[in-house]
């Protein structure tokens, strides 16, 4: 089987390309292609592929511009890092998506649905450039603000000002960027899915911390990163090795 990648960042292309070997070594990635110029040029002068990884922005536009100009009849998968409501378009429209950072367990299932999809050679570029117009115009589902009961009132927080925000007797403790502490009745997965992953990161059980909150990086023990953040944090933040590799996509993306 012969895959194809188109995306635009070194760092995520390499970690798509190690996920795709360890789910299924007999896969070949045939090139790794990073803009819409190149993309046309080797698809107008190469055999299709079986498969097409396409991330959604490249460096010189929208990879849905290609189908204006070359006919891919072979299945994609893309990569995104749009909301709830992109995903839930990419499935009506029977396109699968891998959410960034990407990881094993969604690129196992993207695969098995390619499986079921492969036999659907057909992809309408119209409806593509339509649903790219409707998730481009749509505004996000992420919280921007949290209201947090506080005695007989509730107090309003700005996502943008939150540091971190750790477990704590099972519930969500939010620690903004002036060291204020703010108790939370949800757990930290609740409220891990209200935030953008783009400006957030599941650190270990414990932590969830945001980019802008990210002040050193440093190797630690046995392939893992410690990450000291510009707020005092009650324990070191620790990245396990298997997640070293989303961790960084994450953080220069």
């Amino acid at each position: 089987m012969k895959a194809l990648i188109i995306e635009d960042e070194f760092i995520a292309a390499q970690n798509l390309q190690r996920l795709i070997h360890e789910t299924n070594e007999k896969i070949e990635i045939i090139a790794i292609l990073k803009s819409v110029e190149e993309s046309v040029e080797w698809l107008s002068t190469e055999p299709l592929p079986d498969l097409i990884f396409m991330d959604i922005h490249l460096s010189d536009g929208s990879v849905f511009s290609i189908f204006n100009k070359i006919n891919i009849d072979c299945p994609i998968i893309f990569t995104t890092a749009y909301d709830h409501y992109a995903i839930n378009a990419f499935e009506v429209n029977s396109i699968d998506y891998l959410l960034k950072p990407v990881n094993k367990k969604d690129l196992e299932r993207a695969m098995t649905k390619y499986k079921n999809y492969s036999s659907q050679k057909n992809i309408d570029s119209e409806s593509l450039l339509e649903l790219f117009d409707m998730i481009k115009n749509k505004k996000s589902d992420y919280k921007s603000r949290f209201l947090i009961p506080h005695k007989d009132k509730f107090l309003s927080l700005d996502v943008d000002d939150i540091a971190y925000i750790y477990s704590e007797n099972k519930m969500a403790r939010i620690i903004d960027m002036k060291e204020q502490s703010f108790q939370m009745n949800n757990s930290l997965e609740e409220v891990l899915k209200q935030l953008n992953p783009v400006l957030f990161f599941r650190a270990n059980r414990q932590f969830i911390i945001s980019r802008k909150s990210v002040k050193e990086i440093y190797s630690w023990f046995d392939g893992k990163l410690a990450v000291n953040l510009c707020i005092p944090a009650p324990e070191k933040i620790i990245i396990s090795r298997a997640r070293v590799q989303e961790f960084k996509v994450w953080y220069t993306k």
